[in-house]
Protein backbone atom coordinates (compact mmCIF):
# COMPACT_ATOMS: atom_id res chain seq x y z
CA UNK A 1 0.00 0.00 0.00
CA UNK A 2 2.50 2.60 1.05
CA UNK A 3 4.82 1.74 -2.04
CA UNK A 4 1.49 2.58 -4.16
CA UNK A 5 1.15 5.61 -2.12
CA UNK A 6 4.24 6.97 -3.00
CA UNK A 7 4.39 6.07 -6.24
CA UNK A 8 4.73 9.62 -7.40
CA UNK A 9 8.61 9.81 -6.24
CA UNK A 10 9.58 7.16 -8.77
CA UNK A 11 7.19 7.60 -11.73
CA UNK A 12 7.23 10.87 -13.38
CA UNK A 13 4.44 12.54 -14.85
CA UNK A 14 3.89 11.58 -18.84
CA UNK A 15 1.42 12.29 -20.59
CA UNK A 16 0.78 10.36 -24.15
CA UNK A 17 3.34 11.39 -26.46
CA UNK A 18 2.03 13.61 -29.16
CA UNK A 19 2.53 13.25 -32.86
CA UNK A 20 5.41 15.16 -34.46
CA UNK A 21 5.13 18.94 -35.03
CA UNK A 22 6.44 18.37 -38.18
CA UNK A 23 4.05 15.26 -38.93
CA UNK A 24 0.48 17.11 -37.36
CA UNK A 25 -0.09 20.41 -39.25
CA UNK A 26 0.07 18.43 -42.42
CA UNK A 27 -3.37 17.12 -41.58
CA UNK A 28 -6.00 17.18 -39.10
CA UNK A 29 -5.66 13.92 -37.78
CA UNK A 30 -5.66 13.97 -33.38
CA UNK A 31 -2.59 15.23 -32.50
CA UNK A 32 -2.71 13.24 -28.97
CA UNK A 33 -1.32 9.91 -28.58
CA UNK A 34 -2.81 7.12 -26.53
CA UNK A 35 -1.82 5.20 -23.00
CA UNK A 36 -0.78 1.61 -23.55
CA UNK A 37 -2.92 -0.45 -20.51
CA UNK A 38 0.32 -0.56 -18.23
CA UNK A 39 1.39 2.93 -18.67
CA UNK A 40 -2.12 3.93 -17.79
CA UNK A 41 -2.29 2.03 -14.38
CA UNK A 42 1.61 3.27 -13.57
CA UNK A 43 0.03 6.82 -14.20
CA UNK A 44 -3.24 6.43 -12.25
CA UNK A 45 -1.10 4.93 -9.30
CA UNK A 46 0.75 8.28 -8.80
CA UNK A 47 -2.88 9.76 -7.23
CA UNK A 48 -1.95 10.24 -3.28
CA UNK A 49 -5.45 9.44 -2.26
CA UNK A 50 -4.68 12.86 -0.43
CA UNK A 51 -8.59 12.56 1.42
CA UNK A 52 -9.54 15.76 0.02
CA UNK A 53 -9.75 15.66 -3.41
CA UNK A 54 -9.36 18.86 -4.47
CA UNK A 55 -9.73 17.46 -8.54
CA UNK A 56 -13.04 16.16 -8.12
CA UNK A 57 -14.08 19.69 -6.40
CA UNK A 58 -12.15 21.72 -9.22
CA UNK A 59 -13.97 19.45 -12.15
CA UNK A 60 -17.50 21.05 -13.06
CA UNK A 61 -19.41 17.27 -12.91
CA UNK A 62 -17.41 16.79 -9.84
CA UNK A 63 -16.37 13.04 -11.00
CA UNK A 64 -15.56 10.11 -8.59
CA UNK A 65 -11.63 10.68 -9.84
CA UNK A 66 -9.60 9.06 -7.11
CA UNK A 67 -12.48 6.30 -7.04
CA UNK A 68 -11.88 5.52 -10.92
CA UNK A 69 -7.70 6.16 -10.65
CA UNK A 70 -7.62 2.79 -8.28
CA UNK A 71 -10.01 1.18 -10.13
CA UNK A 72 -7.42 1.82 -13.14
CA UNK A 73 -4.74 0.65 -10.96
CA UNK A 74 -6.33 -2.50 -9.96
CA UNK A 75 -7.22 -3.05 -13.92
CA UNK A 76 -10.93 -2.94 -13.65
CA UNK A 77 -11.37 -0.82 -16.88
CA UNK A 78 -15.03 -1.75 -17.16
CA UNK A 79 -15.96 -0.94 -13.80
CA UNK A 80 -13.96 2.55 -13.99
CA UNK A 81 -15.76 3.63 -17.53
CA UNK A 82 -18.93 3.14 -15.90
CA UNK A 83 -17.99 4.64 -12.36
CA UNK A 84 -16.88 7.84 -14.99
CA UNK A 85 -20.47 7.60 -16.33
CA UNK A 86 -22.54 8.00 -13.09
CA UNK A 87 -20.93 11.90 -13.46
CA UNK A 88 -19.80 12.53 -16.50
CA UNK A 89 -22.13 11.03 -20.08
CA UNK A 90 -19.50 12.36 -22.03
CA UNK A 91 -15.99 11.39 -20.97
CA UNK A 92 -14.24 10.19 -23.73
CA UNK A 93 -14.87 13.81 -25.07
CA UNK A 94 -14.60 16.05 -21.99
CA UNK A 95 -11.28 13.88 -21.41
CA UNK A 96 -9.96 15.21 -24.88
CA UNK A 97 -11.22 18.94 -24.82
CA UNK A 98 -11.53 19.86 -20.83
CA UNK A 99 -8.66 22.22 -19.83
CA UNK A 100 -7.79 20.19 -17.31
CA UNK A 101 -4.53 22.58 -16.36
CA UNK A 102 -7.18 24.96 -15.19
CA UNK A 103 -9.90 22.13 -13.80
CA UNK A 104 -8.84 18.93 -12.01
CA UNK A 105 -5.30 18.83 -12.87
CA UNK A 106 -4.82 22.28 -12.00
CA UNK A 107 -6.34 21.43 -8.75
CA UNK A 108 -4.42 17.71 -8.23
CA UNK A 109 -2.47 18.00 -4.88
CA UNK A 110 0.75 17.35 -6.34
CA UNK A 111 0.27 20.13 -9.22
CA UNK A 112 1.38 22.11 -6.17
CA UNK A 113 5.24 20.28 -6.25
CA UNK A 114 7.30 19.82 -8.20
CA UNK A 115 6.22 16.02 -9.33
CA UNK A 116 3.54 17.70 -11.79
CA UNK A 117 -0.24 16.55 -11.70
CA UNK A 118 -2.01 13.23 -11.94
CA UNK A 119 -2.86 12.65 -15.77
CA UNK A 120 -6.02 12.70 -15.16
CA UNK A 121 -7.49 13.95 -18.65
CA UNK A 122 -5.76 11.39 -20.55
CA UNK A 123 -6.59 8.27 -18.56
CA UNK A 124 -9.66 10.04 -18.67
CA UNK A 125 -10.01 9.82 -22.52
CA UNK A 126 -7.90 5.93 -22.44
CA UNK A 127 -10.11 4.18 -20.13
CA UNK A 128 -13.46 5.44 -22.28
CA UNK A 129 -12.19 4.57 -25.31
CA UNK A 130 -10.82 1.22 -24.34
CA UNK A 131 -14.01 -0.04 -22.58
CA UNK A 132 -15.64 0.71 -25.71
CA UNK A 133 -13.47 -1.04 -27.50
CA UNK A 134 -14.09 -4.12 -24.85
CA UNK A 135 -17.86 -3.72 -26.00
CA UNK A 136 -18.97 -1.56 -22.55
CA UNK A 137 -22.20 -0.41 -22.94
CA UNK A 138 -24.02 1.27 -20.60
CA UNK A 139 -26.51 -1.59 -18.30
CA UNK A 140 -29.89 -0.31 -18.32
CA UNK A 141 -31.58 -3.91 -17.29
CA UNK A 142 -33.26 -2.23 -13.92
CA UNK A 143 -34.51 0.29 -15.50
CA UNK A 144 -38.31 0.80 -15.15
CA UNK A 145 -39.84 2.60 -18.46
CA UNK A 146 -42.10 5.50 -17.16
CA UNK A 147 -44.02 5.98 -20.20
CA UNK A 148 -43.04 9.91 -20.11
CA UNK A 149 -41.79 11.55 -23.36
CA UNK A 150 -39.30 14.46 -23.63
CA UNK A 151 -37.83 16.59 -26.95
CA UNK A 152 -34.46 18.00 -26.65
CA UNK A 153 -33.79 20.72 -28.85
CA UNK A 154 -30.12 20.57 -29.95
CA UNK A 155 -27.58 17.78 -29.79
CA UNK A 156 -24.76 19.23 -28.54
CA UNK A 157 -23.05 18.83 -25.13
CA UNK A 158 -26.26 19.69 -23.08
CA UNK A 159 -28.35 17.89 -25.08
CA UNK A 160 -26.86 14.51 -25.21
CA UNK A 161 -25.85 14.65 -21.50
CA UNK A 162 -29.51 15.27 -20.79
CA UNK A 163 -31.08 12.62 -23.07
CA UNK A 164 -28.30 10.14 -21.32
CA UNK A 165 -29.84 10.72 -18.12
CA UNK A 166 -33.57 11.06 -18.97
CA UNK A 167 -33.04 7.23 -20.72
CA UNK A 168 -31.65 6.45 -17.21
CA UNK A 169 -34.97 7.26 -15.68
CA UNK A 170 -36.89 5.42 -17.93
CA UNK A 171 -37.95 8.28 -20.14
CA UNK A 172 -38.21 8.29 -23.91
CA UNK A 173 -36.08 10.99 -25.92
CA UNK A 174 -36.11 12.00 -29.20
CA UNK A 175 -33.59 14.48 -29.89
CA UNK A 176 -34.12 17.29 -32.43
CA UNK A 177 -31.36 19.28 -34.75
CA UNK A 178 -31.28 21.19 -37.81
CA UNK A 179 -27.64 19.60 -38.50
CA UNK A 180 -27.32 16.25 -40.13
CA UNK A 181 -24.54 15.11 -37.45
CA UNK A 182 -25.07 15.31 -33.76
CA UNK A 183 -22.45 16.99 -31.57
CA UNK A 184 -23.60 20.70 -32.09
CA UNK A 185 -20.15 22.21 -31.55
CA UNK A 186 -18.24 19.33 -30.43
CA UNK A 187 -18.86 17.94 -34.33
CA UNK A 188 -19.04 21.58 -36.02
CA UNK A 189 -16.70 24.01 -34.26
CA UNK A 190 -13.96 21.94 -32.79
CA UNK A 191 -11.19 20.63 -35.04
CA UNK A 192 -10.71 17.42 -35.90
CA UNK A 193 -6.93 17.86 -34.26
CA UNK A 194 -8.78 18.13 -30.81
CA UNK A 195 -11.93 15.37 -31.30
CA UNK A 196 -11.79 12.97 -33.91
CA UNK A 197 -15.63 12.77 -34.78
CA UNK A 198 -15.52 8.93 -35.40
CA UNK A 199 -15.70 9.58 -31.46
CA UNK A 200 -18.81 11.87 -31.55
CA UNK A 201 -20.10 9.24 -33.92
CA UNK A 202 -19.58 6.25 -31.26
CA UNK A 203 -21.26 8.19 -28.73
CA UNK A 204 -24.29 8.26 -30.90
CA UNK A 205 -24.08 4.67 -31.33
CA UNK A 206 -24.22 4.35 -27.46
CA UNK A 207 -27.10 6.48 -27.15
CA UNK A 208 -29.02 5.17 -29.92
CA UNK A 209 -28.35 1.74 -28.25
CA UNK A 210 -29.94 3.20 -25.01
CA UNK A 211 -32.94 4.21 -27.08
CA UNK A 212 -32.40 7.45 -27.58
CA UNK A 213 -34.31 8.77 -31.16
CA UNK A 214 -32.11 11.23 -33.24
CA UNK A 215 -34.29 13.45 -35.49
CA UNK A 216 -31.81 15.05 -37.06
CA UNK A 217 -32.33 17.62 -40.08
CA UNK A 218 -34.80 19.06 -38.44
CA UNK A 219 -35.48 22.79 -37.49
CA UNK A 220 -37.56 23.83 -34.99
CA UNK A 221 -39.88 26.69 -36.13
CA UNK A 222 -39.44 26.00 -39.59
CA UNK A 223 -39.62 22.16 -40.07
CA UNK A 224 -41.94 21.83 -36.50
CA UNK A 225 -43.48 23.91 -35.00
CA UNK A 226 -42.62 24.56 -31.28
CA UNK A 227 -46.15 24.45 -30.04
CA UNK A 228 -46.16 21.35 -31.70
CA UNK A 229 -43.71 19.19 -29.84
CA UNK A 230 -45.27 21.31 -26.40
CA UNK A 231 -48.09 19.41 -27.56
CA UNK A 232 -47.13 15.92 -28.15
CA UNK A 233 -44.14 15.61 -25.27
CA UNK A 234 -44.51 15.65 -21.60
CA UNK A 235 -41.06 18.06 -21.51
CA UNK A 236 -38.81 19.88 -23.45
CA UNK A 237 -35.03 20.63 -23.14
CA UNK A 238 -33.45 23.31 -24.93
CA UNK A 239 -29.45 23.05 -25.81
CA UNK A 240 -29.30 25.50 -28.74
CA UNK A 241 -26.19 27.09 -27.67
CA UNK A 242 -24.51 30.44 -28.47
CA UNK A 243 -23.65 31.16 -32.25
CA UNK A 244 -23.90 34.72 -31.65
CA UNK A 245 -20.83 35.80 -32.60
CA UNK A 246 -19.38 38.95 -30.40
CA UNK A 247 -19.08 42.07 -33.25
CA UNK A 248 -15.91 44.75 -31.53
CA UNK A 249 -17.36 46.64 -34.90
CA UNK A 250 -13.36 47.55 -35.65
CA UNK A 251 -13.49 49.65 -38.42
CA UNK A 252 -12.56 47.64 -41.31
CA UNK A 253 -14.29 44.76 -40.59
CA UNK A 254 -16.22 43.83 -44.03
CA UNK A 255 -12.87 43.86 -45.85
CA UNK A 256 -12.39 40.80 -48.01
CA UNK A 257 -9.78 38.39 -45.73
CA UNK A 258 -11.96 39.51 -42.31
CA UNK A 259 -13.81 36.00 -41.26
CA UNK A 260 -15.31 35.23 -38.07
CA UNK A 261 -13.75 32.45 -35.59
CA UNK A 262 -17.24 30.10 -35.36
CA UNK A 263 -18.70 30.29 -39.07
CA UNK A 264 -14.36 30.26 -40.09
CA UNK A 265 -14.54 26.87 -38.04
CA UNK A 266 -17.45 25.33 -39.17
CA UNK A 267 -17.32 26.11 -42.97
CA UNK A 268 -13.61 24.55 -42.44
CA UNK A 269 -14.90 21.27 -41.09
CA UNK A 270 -18.38 21.02 -42.92
CA UNK A 271 -15.31 21.05 -45.93
CA UNK A 272 -13.39 18.02 -44.43
CA UNK A 273 -16.55 16.10 -43.53
CA UNK A 274 -17.62 16.42 -47.21
CA UNK A 275 -13.97 15.18 -48.28
CA UNK A 276 -13.62 18.21 -50.12
CA UNK A 277 -10.16 20.30 -50.89
CA UNK A 278 -9.09 23.64 -48.99
CA UNK A 279 -9.75 25.91 -51.68
CA UNK A 280 -12.63 28.00 -50.03
CA UNK A 281 -10.24 28.89 -48.16
CA UNK A 282 -6.80 29.47 -49.46
CA UNK A 283 -4.31 30.51 -46.40
CA UNK A 284 -0.84 29.49 -48.95
CA UNK A 285 1.53 32.00 -48.62
CA UNK A 286 -0.84 34.55 -46.36
CA UNK A 287 -0.06 35.91 -43.35
CA UNK A 288 -3.06 35.89 -40.69
CA UNK A 289 -4.00 37.42 -38.00
CA UNK A 290 -6.14 36.02 -35.66
CA UNK A 291 -7.62 38.47 -32.94
CA UNK A 292 -8.43 37.00 -29.41
CA UNK A 293 -6.77 34.73 -26.58
CA UNK A 294 -9.67 32.18 -25.79
CA UNK A 295 -9.82 28.23 -27.02
CA UNK A 296 -11.67 29.16 -30.05
CA UNK A 297 -8.29 31.66 -30.92
CA UNK A 298 -6.71 28.89 -30.30
CA UNK A 299 -8.48 26.65 -32.81
CA UNK A 300 -8.52 29.51 -35.32
CA UNK A 301 -4.62 29.79 -34.99
CA UNK A 302 -4.17 25.94 -35.66
CA UNK A 303 -6.60 25.54 -38.58
CA UNK A 304 -5.00 28.58 -40.26
CA UNK A 305 -1.65 26.82 -39.70
CA UNK A 306 -2.74 23.35 -41.71
CA UNK A 307 -4.21 25.80 -43.93
CA UNK A 308 -0.96 26.75 -45.38
CA UNK A 309 -0.63 29.66 -43.76
CA UNK A 310 3.08 31.83 -44.27
CA UNK A 311 2.52 33.38 -40.88
CA UNK A 312 0.00 33.36 -37.87
CA UNK A 313 -0.01 35.80 -35.26
CA UNK A 314 -2.41 36.13 -32.23
CA UNK A 315 -2.95 39.03 -30.85
CA UNK A 316 -4.43 39.51 -27.25
CA UNK A 317 -5.31 42.74 -25.19
CA UNK A 318 -4.18 41.49 -21.61
CA UNK A 319 -0.63 39.23 -20.76
CA UNK A 320 -0.82 35.17 -21.33
CA UNK A 321 -1.33 34.94 -17.67
CA UNK A 322 -4.74 36.36 -18.24
CA UNK A 323 -5.89 34.41 -21.37
CA UNK A 324 -8.52 32.42 -21.07
CA UNK A 325 -7.97 29.62 -22.92
CA UNK A 326 -6.38 26.47 -22.03
CA UNK A 327 -2.39 26.87 -21.31
CA UNK A 328 -2.09 23.41 -23.32
CA UNK A 329 -3.55 24.32 -26.27
CA UNK A 330 -1.27 27.81 -26.25
CA UNK A 331 1.36 25.30 -26.10
CA UNK A 332 0.02 23.46 -29.04
CA UNK A 333 0.13 26.89 -30.99
CA UNK A 334 3.62 27.34 -30.02
CA UNK A 335 4.70 24.35 -31.33
CA UNK A 336 3.10 24.77 -34.64
CA UNK A 337 4.29 27.94 -35.15
CA UNK A 338 1.72 30.45 -33.99
CA UNK A 339 3.19 34.11 -32.66
CA UNK A 340 2.25 35.69 -30.03
CA UNK A 341 1.33 39.28 -29.30
CA UNK A 342 -0.18 40.25 -26.00
CA UNK A 343 -0.76 44.12 -24.32
CA UNK A 344 -1.76 44.79 -27.77
CA UNK A 345 -5.51 45.94 -28.80
CA UNK A 346 -6.96 45.81 -32.10
CA UNK A 347 -8.27 49.19 -33.43
CA UNK A 348 -8.68 48.93 -37.33
CA UNK A 349 -8.47 46.50 -39.94
CA UNK A 350 -6.46 48.26 -42.48
CA UNK A 351 -7.84 48.27 -46.63
CA UNK A 352 -4.98 47.59 -49.37
CA UNK A 353 -7.41 50.07 -51.28
CA UNK A 354 -8.74 47.85 -53.38
CA UNK A 355 -11.11 46.25 -50.86
CA UNK A 356 -8.74 43.70 -49.44
CA UNK A 357 -7.10 43.41 -46.17
CA UNK A 358 -3.42 44.76 -45.96
CA UNK A 359 -2.79 44.48 -42.26
CA UNK A 360 -4.31 45.34 -38.19
CA UNK A 361 -3.74 48.25 -36.54
CA UNK A 362 -3.19 48.08 -32.88
CA UNK A 363 -2.66 50.15 -29.50
CA UNK A 364 -0.53 48.56 -26.75
CA UNK A 365 -2.48 48.31 -23.46
CA UNK A 366 -1.22 48.02 -19.63
CA UNK A 367 -3.78 46.34 -16.98
CA UNK A 368 -5.05 48.55 -14.28
CA UNK A 369 -6.83 47.13 -11.22
CA UNK A 370 -10.41 49.37 -11.00
CA UNK A 371 -10.85 47.15 -7.51
CA UNK A 372 -13.97 45.29 -9.58
CA UNK A 373 -12.40 41.88 -9.66
CA UNK A 374 -10.00 41.25 -13.15
CA UNK A 375 -7.35 44.04 -14.01
CA UNK A 376 -8.78 45.76 -17.54
CA UNK A 377 -6.73 46.66 -20.35
CA UNK A 378 -6.16 50.37 -21.20
CA UNK A 379 -4.55 51.69 -24.42
CA UNK A 380 -1.99 53.56 -24.21
CA UNK A 381 -1.81 56.47 -25.79
CA UNK A 382 1.22 57.21 -29.19
CA UNK A 383 1.74 53.23 -28.92
CA UNK A 384 -0.30 52.11 -32.42
CA UNK A 385 1.36 50.02 -34.89
CA UNK A 386 0.63 47.63 -37.96
CA UNK A 387 0.50 44.25 -38.24
CA UNK A 388 0.96 42.85 -41.97
CA UNK A 389 -2.35 40.78 -42.51
CA UNK A 390 -3.98 39.09 -45.42
CA UNK A 391 -6.42 36.89 -43.51
CA UNK A 392 -7.78 38.61 -39.96
CA UNK A 393 -9.93 36.21 -38.11
CA UNK A 394 -12.12 37.76 -35.39
CA UNK A 395 -12.87 35.41 -32.11
CA UNK A 396 -14.52 37.68 -29.35
CA UNK A 397 -16.88 35.53 -27.56
CA UNK A 398 -20.03 34.01 -28.74
CA UNK A 399 -23.51 35.45 -27.31
CA UNK A 400 -26.69 33.16 -27.18
CA UNK A 401 -29.73 33.86 -30.21
CA UNK A 402 -32.54 32.70 -28.68
CA UNK A 403 -35.19 31.49 -31.28
CA UNK A 404 -38.53 33.79 -31.51
CA UNK A 405 -40.46 30.90 -30.29
CA UNK A 406 -39.07 31.08 -26.96
CA UNK A 407 -40.56 34.34 -25.81
CA UNK A 408 -43.50 33.62 -27.59
CA UNK A 409 -44.05 30.60 -24.99
CA UNK A 410 -43.28 32.97 -22.02
CA UNK A 411 -39.92 31.89 -21.59
CA UNK A 412 -38.14 34.23 -19.34
CA UNK A 413 -34.74 35.84 -21.29
CA UNK A 414 -32.10 38.02 -19.72
CA UNK A 415 -31.38 41.64 -21.63
CA UNK A 416 -28.18 39.19 -23.25
CA UNK A 417 -30.59 36.69 -24.61
CA UNK A 418 -29.42 34.34 -22.23
CA UNK A 419 -32.51 32.19 -21.16
CA UNK A 420 -33.15 32.36 -17.65
CA UNK A 421 -33.19 29.14 -15.31
CA UNK A 422 -33.71 28.09 -11.75
CA UNK A 423 -34.74 31.10 -10.48
CA UNK A 424 -37.93 31.63 -7.87
CA UNK A 425 -37.72 28.23 -6.11
CA UNK A 426 -38.06 26.36 -9.75
CA UNK A 427 -36.14 23.16 -10.48
CA UNK A 428 -32.11 22.70 -11.83
CA UNK A 429 -32.81 24.18 -15.41
CA UNK A 430 -36.10 24.98 -15.10
CA UNK A 431 -37.15 27.74 -17.16
CA UNK A 432 -39.97 30.29 -16.51
CA UNK A 433 -42.23 27.72 -18.26
CA UNK A 434 -42.98 24.79 -16.28
CA UNK A 435 -42.18 22.59 -18.53
CA UNK A 436 -39.53 23.43 -20.57
CA UNK A 437 -35.80 23.17 -19.21
CA UNK A 438 -32.42 24.70 -20.83
CA UNK A 439 -29.20 24.68 -20.46
CA UNK A 440 -25.65 25.18 -21.84
CA UNK A 441 -24.40 27.78 -23.57
CA UNK A 442 -27.74 29.33 -24.20
CA UNK A 443 -27.76 29.82 -20.52
CA UNK A 444 -24.45 30.63 -19.42
CA UNK A 445 -23.21 32.19 -22.53
CA UNK A 446 -20.10 30.89 -24.04
CA UNK A 447 -18.63 28.45 -21.76
CA UNK A 448 -17.19 25.07 -21.42
CA UNK A 449 -17.82 22.05 -22.57
CA UNK A 450 -18.06 19.92 -19.42
CA UNK A 451 -20.50 22.98 -18.12
CA UNK A 452 -22.69 22.11 -20.66
CA UNK A 453 -22.80 18.66 -19.79
CA UNK A 454 -23.18 19.80 -16.09
CA UNK A 455 -26.31 21.58 -17.31
CA UNK A 456 -27.81 18.92 -19.37
CA UNK A 457 -27.02 16.21 -16.10
CA UNK A 458 -28.72 18.40 -13.91
CA UNK A 459 -32.12 19.47 -16.52
CA UNK A 460 -32.55 15.71 -16.45
CA UNK A 461 -32.92 14.90 -12.74
CA UNK A 462 -35.63 18.46 -12.51
CA UNK A 463 -37.21 17.03 -15.39
CA UNK A 464 -37.87 13.38 -13.94
CA UNK A 465 -38.62 15.13 -10.54
CA UNK A 466 -41.37 17.49 -12.26
CA UNK A 467 -42.98 14.56 -14.23
CA UNK A 468 -42.96 12.52 -11.00
CA UNK A 469 -44.80 15.52 -9.37
CA UNK A 470 -47.15 15.81 -12.15
CA UNK A 471 -47.87 12.10 -12.22
CA UNK A 472 -48.34 11.70 -8.29
CA UNK A 473 -50.89 14.81 -8.62
CA UNK A 474 -52.60 12.88 -11.18
CA UNK A 475 -53.00 9.71 -9.19
CA UNK A 476 -54.09 11.75 -6.47
CA UNK A 477 -56.68 13.16 -8.37
CA UNK A 478 -57.38 10.49 -9.75
CA UNK A 479 -58.50 8.65 -6.25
Amino acid sequence: MSAKLFQFLDVPRQPPRTVPVAVRVLGYGEIGGDFAAPQAGTQAERCIDCGNPYCEHACPVHNYIPNWLKLVQQGRILEAATLMHETNPLPEICGRVCPQDRLCEGACTLEQTDFGAVTIGSIERWVTDEALRQGWRPDLSNVRETGHRVAVIGAGPAGLACADRLRRSGIAVDVYDRQREIGGLLTFGIPPFKLDKAVVRARRDVLEGMGVRFLLGMDVGRDVEFGTLLDEYDAIFIGTGAYTFVDAKLPGRDLQGVHDALPFLIANTERLLRGEPSSTFDFRDKHVVVLGGGDTGMDCNRTAIRLGAASVTCVYRRDEASMPGSAREVAYSREEGVTFLFHRQPVSILDDGHGQVRGVRVVETRLVDTGDGRPKPQNVPGTESDIVADVVIQSFGFLPSPPDWLAAHGVELSPSGKVVTGAHGRLPQQTSHPRIFAGGDNVRGADLVVRAVYDGREAAVGIAAELMRKSEKEVALAR
